[in-house]
């Protein structure tokens, strides 16, 4: 019997976590738990427990899913959500001049 794939997302962790902003030491402040803990989960050398995924993904409003996808056989693809985690925090111009970039880009 084959061994599965070792599942790694401490990379995607990262990628969300800077998409928002936060720094491991506030992300770490906010979970409740080491910044050490938050750099091994990232370098992927720990397994975050299912209370801190749980943590971090209602700090950034994602779902499991989108922490996991590339390990999931769904047809959706959710990795949309990982570029676009920081828009609510965005000046009204900015949302506007990145609403424009869509509408420019989707008419070609």
């Amino acid at each position: 019997m084959r061994k599965p794939s070792t599942i790694k997302i401490g990379k995607k962790l990262q990628t969300i976590r800077k998409s928002n902003g936060y720094t491991q030491e506030q992300l770490a402040e906010k979970v409740e738990v080491s910044v050490r803990y938050i750099s091994d989960v990232e370098q992927d050398r720990a397994k975050p427990s299912y209370e801190v995924l749980v943590k971090i993904c209602n700090i950034f409003k994602i779902s499991l899913d989108q922490v996991f996808s590339e390990y999931l056989t769904v047809t959706e693809n959710k990795s949309l959500a990982y570029p676009l985690a920081g828009y609510e925090k965005l000046s009204e111009i900015d949302k506007n001049t990145i609403e424009h970039l869509i509408m420019y880009f989707n008419k070609k």
